[in-house]
């Protein structure tokens, strides 16, 4: 007890208010309150204010329920309130081992990426039903679970997606989401190494750079869209999106810059934050309607904690939907079939998925230029080491450093076809060693017309959902992903590919027709990793959506979802700055806070929708 006193009084000493004395030491007020809160918990003191249930459960303020991309901000923005008590369950392991990122290379080695996406270590490893419109494809979607959720996992792509994104939420009845009142939020998670301007932050948690490679297929790709009539742009964040340039990532020094690293960790020594690891939520406690706690299952052992203000998901678009649905909210129909006594009738809990495909074009590369050689056990070897000493070299980077945006034809009024290159060969989500020298672009279609669901397969909370992502089940996605194929070969056939260029490996140059085209789609298209929208924000009155703009479940009390399921829909781009962007807003929100707003910040339109480039 002295020593968390002592703890305590160190790290909330700035604060004052009028004075009291404890063991012998001088607190102020709020300190004081959190002292005695913290202590009940931990030590199961009769001292709580909360009321505890006969079987002894803890209490906090919030409990939240994911560490990952949402779940971490939220732990640290709220723990900022010394009075609030916050508990933060991941079903996950820890991002770290013994204290050293070094030993858990796997995950802080932006290189060693596909390592994660490869096993279920640190992945939930879910799968999708049959594709009808692909060939009856089961697709492979892994996501994370592991402090950092999925920011542990992904390619480290910082892309916020374009202002009309925001602009169409608030139409879409999340009022109060429009960009003015979302770019705020983008900057203040955000440091960005170039410093900051008028829409990058410089002094957030989020620490975001360029690549440093300099590699000369990098290089060749940005002079090649150059040369195909597209334009460059210095920052895909900030005032034009279109165009192709060098890519953002959350990497700072040489290592992943996760959710955990940027927001946990550096709150995670203080006294009024719980965070486990290993932790299974099973279930949402209610009393009628009013969320009161959580079930949970950790060592093997049923618990249960309690919440006096809030409980808040962060599930993401799978886990959140999913828990919900576990614990009597969502389509009453549905539950009742699987005997689950219906707390709340939402029937848009689990509707309205969206996700982004995507699918590789490939070529042969003449130069041995390509990350192929990196493959060699002596040169892996080589690259590990460096990094482990240095953070530096092929380790330090996911090698994804340039991209682009484009529109899919003239009248579109903002880019719906986004590019990533890497200069290397990417086979089954890398779970298939590189063949040979090549280089590669992803390409997909942004904003997607088919929309799928998922649904509980049991009442077993270890049990994956059913995932229905319904891909290519629209004429206008299918005609996108054309237009992908035909714009990434109109690049590679330029000049500044001319000295790399080899024969094309994906699609193949006897691919050619729409008929042949579109077969090619079905067979190796794959999820980009975006999983979204599962339970729409919008408002009460809107019978799909889920959670109102304030974040919280209709028809419920006390219980809120904060993720990249609350997109009412997907955004131009990927997902994770996007979410952090979520949790950074909401965390306002839940403190009673003003929305912060920036009103009338320039953004790039089109000079003619009468061209596409």
């Amino acid at each position: 007890m002295f020593h968390l006193i002592k703890g305590v009084k160190k790290y909330y000493g700035p604060y004052v208010n009028s004075i009291h004395k404890v063991a012998g030491f001088t607190f102020k007020t709020p300190i004081f309150k959190s002292l005695l809160s913290y202590s009940g918990q931990r030590l199961k003191s009769s001292h709580t204010f909360s009321k505890l249930s006969s079987e002894n459960a803890e209490s906090y303020s919030y409990i939240i329920v994911g560490a990952g991309s949402a779940g971490c901000v939220l732990g640290s923005r709220l723990s900022e309130d010394p009075l609030s008590t916050i508990l933060l369950l991941e079903a996950g392991p820890k991002d770290t081992l013994l204290g050293s990122k070094r030993l858990m290379w796997k995950v802080h080695m932006p290189a060693a990426l596909t390592y994660n996406l490869c096993d279920d270590k640190y992945n939930w490893h879910y799968h999708t039903t049959p594709q009808k419109h692909m060939d009856n494809r089961i697709m492979y979607w892994p996501r994370g679970r592991v402090w950092g959720g999925s920011s542990s996992l992904n390619a480290m792509v910082y892309i916020r997606g374009h202002a009309e994104d925001y602009n169409r939420w608030h139409r879409e009845g999340a009022l109060g989401w429009d960009y003015d009142f979302c770019l705020p939020y983008f900057k203040k998670a955000q440091t960005h190494e170039l410093g900051p301007n008028l829409y990058r932050g410089g002094t957030g948690p989020l620490h975001v750079s360029r690549g440093k490679t300099n590699h000369p297929l990098h290089h060749a790709f940005l002079d090649a869209a150059q040369q195909a009539g597209y334009p460059f742009t210095d920052d895909m964040n900030g005032y034009q999106q279109e165009g192709f340039g060098w890519m953002d990532m959350t990497i700072h020094k040489g290592q992943r810059w996760s959710t955990a690293s940027a927001y946990l960790h550096p709150a995670i020594t203080r006294p009024n934050l719980s965070a486990e690891d290993r932790t299974l939520v099973t279930k949402i406690l209610f009393q009628g309607t009013k969320a009161i706690g959580v079930e949970y299952v950790k060592n093997g052992q049923k618990k249960k904690a309690l919440a006096s203000k809030e409980v808040i998901l962060c599930g993401g678009a799978i886990n959140s939907p999913q828990l919900l649905m576990l614990s009597g909210v969502g389509n009453a129909d549905d539950l009742k079939k699987l005997g689950i006594p219906v707390v709340c009738h939402l029937p848009g809990v689990g509707q309205n998925l969206q996700d982004h495909l995507e699918v590789y074009i490939q070529q042969k590369c003449t130069k041995p230029v390509t990350l192929y050689k990196a493959q060699n056990p002596i040169n892996m070897a080589k690259i590990g080491l460096e990094w482990l000493w240095k953070f530096t070299g092929d380790g330090a980077t996911a090698h994804l450093e340039s991209g682009g945006f484009v529109r899919s034809q003239p009248d579109v009024l903002h880019p719906d076809i986004q590019f990533h290159f890497l200069p290397s060969q990417v086979i089954d989500h890398g779970r298939v060693a590189s063949k040979l020298e090549a280089y590669q672009v992803h390409v997909g279609s942004m904003r997607s017309t088919s929309v799928g669901w998922l649904k509980l397969k049991s009442t077993d909370p270890r049990d994956h959902v059913v995932i229905e992502p319904n891909y290519l089940s629209t004429e206008r996605d299918v005609w996108e992903f054309r237009q992908c194929v035909k714009i990434s070969r109109e690049i590679f056939a330029q000049k500044a590919f001319e000295k790399f260029c080899g024969p094309e490996i994906q699609p193949g140059s006897h691919v050619q027709s729409e008929k042949e085209i579109d077969a090619f789609i079905r067979q190796k298209a794959d999820s980009a990793y975006h999983p979204s929208c599962t339970c729409k924000m919008g408002q009460p009155s809107d019978t799909t959506a889920v959670v109102d703009p304030q974040t919280k479940v209709i028809g419920v009390e006390n219980l809120r979802v904060v993720d990249a399921s609350i997109m009412p829909s997907v955004v131009s781009g990927n997902l994770n700055a996007p979410t952090i962007m979520i949790a950074e807003k909401a965390a306002d929100i839940i403190k009673g806070l003003p929305s912060l707003c920036e009103k009338n910040v320039p953004v790039y339109k089109p000079q003619s929708l009468e061209t596409q480039q």
